[in-house]
């Protein structure tokens, strides 16, 4: 007997009734709703919300994502115990790359790949355009979350549930997020990172979808989540401090690589990406296959700006000022959108390897376009960054729902339940089907985002107000630090 083919007992009665369901009639049926329900947030609800929601902020901060760079630069040197006590905190820097490791995933790579396959190249556009709209939003999400933070223990908790409870008065709509975003990170975006990493290893072993080894991928994957999740904030944060940083320069040291040596077809490549911008590949299919909504779609997946998932993150960190965090946070975005997803984008369309939706997409067609350019080795690179990129968002995606589950229910015993079922998530992720993963991510992460851009547009004055009191300051020459009570608040617990 073929190993690929040992029937592993653990395994296979699951792999059988997975293969069985989907050859039934109300699996397809399911599948169908997905895709029309995915379709209908996006063409008629989202992309408004999303695009308003970012212009509204960036008018009335005059720009801050973009002013404020060098503000941001100063304030990830600060350190979380400047005060020089003896307790661990998470600094800035720590809260970025906790952020940075949820927002930067296999969405970079297989996300950008899809997105050029289903949209075509004019989604790398609005990726772009939505990426720097969507920095304002992302600093008012952080900014409110470091301002209605909470106390626990020697470590600070928040995100949009607690700043809804506070701010707008309602615990059952904060409840109500959380439940969004804990299907959303527990259950949809850690399947499909589970997916993803799966979905690399087909060049190496024949047949493999039909083989064990998709079940052995998700185990190995949930043992390796397992023994970071159950190890505290602290070393999440050390983790992705390190990991991030070293996953990310490598990636974009491939794509300078794959770029330069093929600098004369740039002008080309840019001039197909605005040509194509609003010229929609998928035009035949409506407007839901357009590369406005795919490439916004697909640039919320990556960057997260307003979808109300990085506050969880924010909110953790030691600052003298909400608005410190809130910056940072642009330049996650930043980083996420402008410079990995655009290395990913630059290898695909550089390499000249045709992407189709469901034919050639996801991480084989960036496995055959990076080995166009630089031979097998390129496969076996995007596959190790895969499975970091999955690896590192697996455990920032745990950290923001662990933050919500407290929300609702602060018990160790519901928290190690909640654990173990997130595993579960990932197991099951490794063997899932293409559509479903992808269906299930975008709509779960749709009704996440609808909920916190309606509460970040509600409390949009004690955003200005924030930014207002940081620059008065910093004119003055000072380092800023705040008080609830100088902008009118008194209900928060951090900054009396």
């Amino acid at each position: 007997m073929d190993f690929h083919d040992l029937p592993f007992v653990c395994f296979c009665p699951l792999r059988v009734s997975i293969k069985t369901i989907q050859k039934k009639g109300d699996f397809y049926m399911f599948q169908d709703f997905l895709t029309w329900l995915n379709d209908f947030m996006y063409t008629y609800i989202l992309i408004f919300l999303l695009v308003g929601c970012g212009l509204y902020y960036s008018i009335r901060t005059r720009f801050v994502q973009v002013r404020k760079i060098k503000d941001v630069l100063s304030i990830l040197k600060e350190k979380a115990n400047s005060d020089g006590s003896d307790t661990k905190q998470v600094s800035s820097f720590q809260a970025l790359m906790i952020s940075t490791a949820s927002r930067v995933g296999t969405g970079n790579i297989a996300g950008i790949a899809t997105a050029i396959a289903a949209g075509g190249p004019g989604a790398v556009f609005w990726m772009w355009l939505m990426a720097v709209i969507g920095g304002s939003s992302a600093f008012a999400e952080s900014t409110l979350a470091q301002i209605y933070k909470v106390k626990d223990g020697a470590d600070f908790r928040g995100g949009p549930s607690y700043y809804i409870e506070r701010a707008l008065h309602s615990r059952k709509l904060g409840i109500l997020f959380s439940i969004a975003l804990i299907a959303c990170f527990s259950y949809g975006f850690n399947g499909l990172q589970s997916y993803n990493i799966s979905s690399a290893l087909p060049y190496y072993i024949a047949n493999y979808n039909d083989t064990i080894w998709p079940a052995v991928i998700g185990l190995i994957l949930a043992v390796l989540t397992g023994l970071v999740i159950f190890g505290g904030v602290h070393r999440i944060g050390f983790i992705t401090s390190v990991i991030v940083p070293i996953m990310a320069t490598c990636y974009i040291l491939l794509g300078l690589f794959v770029t330069l040596t093929n600098i004369t077809q740039l002008p080309g490549v840019f001039a197909l990406i605005f040509s194509e911008a609003l010229n929609p590949k998928a035009i035949a299919g409506g407007f839901a296959g357009s590369a406005v909504v795919i490439g916004i779609k697909r640039g919320l997946f990556s960057n997260e700006a307003g979808m109300g998932s990085a506050p969880n993150a924010a909110a953790s960190a030691l600052v003298s000022h909400p608005a410190k965090q809130g910056l940072v946070q642009t330049l996650s975005v930043f980083i996420d959108t402008l410079v990995i997803c655009s290395t990913t984008a630059m290898m695909l369309l550089i390499s000249q390897v045709p992407g189709e939706s469901g034919v050639l997409d996801g991480i084989p067609y960036v496995q055959e376009a990076v080995k166009s350019s630089i031979g097998e080795v390129g496969i076996h690179f995007i596959t190790l960054a895969i499975f970091f990129f999955a690896f590192s968002s697996l455990v920032g995606n745990y950290y923001y729902a662990e933050s919500n589950i407290r929300f609702i229910k602060d018990n160790k015993i519901v928290l190690n339940v909640f654990r173990c079922t997130c595993l579960i998530a990932i197991f099951l992720g490794a063997q899932a089907d293409f559509s479903t993963v992808w269906n299930l991510a975008d709509i779960l992460m749709g009704f996440m985002a609808i909920i916190n851009i309606f509460a970040i547009l509600a409390l949009s004055n004690i955003v200005i107000r924030t930014l207002k009191n940081y620059e008065t300051q910093k004119k003055a020459g000072k380092d800023p630090v705040f008080k609830a009570s100088d902008i009118g608040l008194d209900n928060t617990d951090c900054w009396k």
